[in-house]
């Protein structure tokens, strides 16, 4: 995507309005460290951030290193992880992910995009997040259901693919305001930009987003 003048300063209007709003948005996944964030990311695919939590606190006591998780056993990953949905495949790919740590990383989560993405269960999306938020490393944009209807509803991407979708915003959004801009559009989503029926009436951005699809839902 080329972004024209107007389309860019209307990202810049989006970007100013949240970061008044959410000036200390941050990332809902409990962690300590790359790995933490790593594993919950994987766990909150198709569930919710408050679930995830309340499964790693104990999971993260129990287990602590990526050696941990790669000699669990697997039916007893999958029951401790089962809350979360889709835990078989989740398990799966944790242990995995994990026997890839230790044997070509050392026990470490590599701060590089490539050598993420080639672990098992991560994509792009949780590169993203690992990246971001453990690395502080702006490579691209977290694409996750609110930022993706968020941005279609403000006319910043009409396309549906998360990597299009996040090509589309990379092409609006300072660098600088990259890791900070998913969180907060996130946040936006949870408390004012819902799914099935936004509070368009309490949302700072009224004046000026023009609710693509929004009217047609309800």
């Amino acid at each position: 995507m080329s972004a024209t003048p107007p389309e860019k300063r209307h990202a810049t209007r989006v970007v100013r309005s949240l970061n008044r709003v959410y000036p200390d948005a941050m990332c809902a996944l409990e962690h300590a460290d790359p790995f933490q964030l790593l594993v919950a990311t994987i766990l909150s695919a198709q569930c919710t951030d408050q679930r995830v939590n309340l499964v790693t606190r104990d999971l993260f006591q129990r287990y602590r290193t990526p050696a941990d998780f790669a000699r669990l056993p697997l039916p007893k990953l999958e029951k401790a992880i089962q809350s979360t949905g889709f835990f078989r495949n989740k398990a799966k790919n944790i242990k995995r992910c994990c026997a890839e740590l230790v044997t070509r990383h050392g026990g470490q989560v590599p701060a590089d995009m490539d050598q993420l993405v080639a672990l098992p269960g991560v994509g792009r999306k949780t590169a993203n997040v690992v990246l971001g938020t453990a690395f502080g490393k702006a490579t691209g944009i977290v694409v996750d259901t609110h930022v993706a209807r968020i941005s279609q509803r403000l006319g910043l991407t009409s396309a549906n693919d998360p990597v299009r979708i996040e090509r589309d915003l990379m092409a609006l959004v300072s660098r600088r305001q990259w890791i900070n801009f998913a969180h907060r559009m996130i946040h936006h989503g949870r408390a004012i930009c819902k799914a099935r029926k936004p509070l368009c009436e309490q949302c700072a951005m009224q004046s000026f987003c023009p609710r693509i699809g929004v009217h047609a839902k309800r």
